[in-house]
């Protein structure tokens, strides 16, 4: 059969962002199935087989986001102006810290901090805009190692300037209606019409047999 020709498998692990050039993991496999320690950075997976007559096209996988429940630092952010101060309070001093920003995984940029002092400064914020930031601690500096040698020290979320949300909730609902309640349902904000951190939703109806408005937030 054609799975009995297979010879075994590349898989290349990327990391996103990554300003190293030509310093993808590349792993050859005879299993179909791997184990990666990773950071909570992003990382780009490809995977090919290959066999004599040469290899495969390969398959792309983006690693979603990981639970930032557990992580044993805190960020602190101070916004000034288009810039932001990221400071942390080291739990020891590794040889460099990796710092990670932007508003999504194709907008993430990465800079290698070597100061010992928990503190960087971050440009070109823009506002209304959620910003993640992730800083990673790593003994080894070489741009190779990052994948197989940082964890991730915090994880926090930022905006620059917060404003009104631009749009509302929409597909409104209205289920179990009785003669004293009914269950209003919408679909939440989408992140990028928010604009900033919402508080909560208010809701407002109107009793139609004496035309007065009642509120609830």
């Amino acid at each position: 059969t054609q799975s009995e020709n297979i010879l075994g498998y590349y898989v290349n692990v990327e990391r996103i962002p990554n300003s190293c050039r030509n310093s993808s993991n590349r792993i050859f496999l005879k299993d179909r199935k791997i184990l990666l320690n990773l950071s909570m950075a992003y990382y780009r997976v490809n995977i090919s087989t290959y066999n004599k007559a040469g290899e495969s096209p390969q398959a792309t996988y983006i690693i979603p986001d990981f639970s930032a429940t557990d992580l044993p630092g805190q960020i602190h952010v101070k916004h000034q102006g288009t810039n932001a101060v990221v400071t942390w309070t080291p739990e020891y001093n590794p040889k460099c810290f990796v710092v990670d920003w932007g508003t999504s995984k194709e907008d993430m940029h990465m800079k290698i901090v070597t100061t010992t002092t928990g503190n960087f400064t971050l440009g070109n914020f823009q506002p209304y805009k959620l910003y993640k930031i992730m800083v990673h601690a790593s003994d080894l500096c070489q741009c190779e190692s990052f994948t197989r040698h940082e964890k991730t020290f915090g994880v926090t979320h930022s905006y620059s300037v917060e404003g009104v949300p631009r749009a509302g909730p929409t597909n409104v609902t209205v289920l179990n209606i009785t003669k004293h309640s009914a269950l209003v349902k919408w679909t939440e904000i989408a992140p990028e019409d928010c604009s900033g951190f919402l508080q909560g939703y208010k809701v407002t109806y109107t009793d139609s047999l004496r035309k007065k408005s009642l509120g609830k937030s």
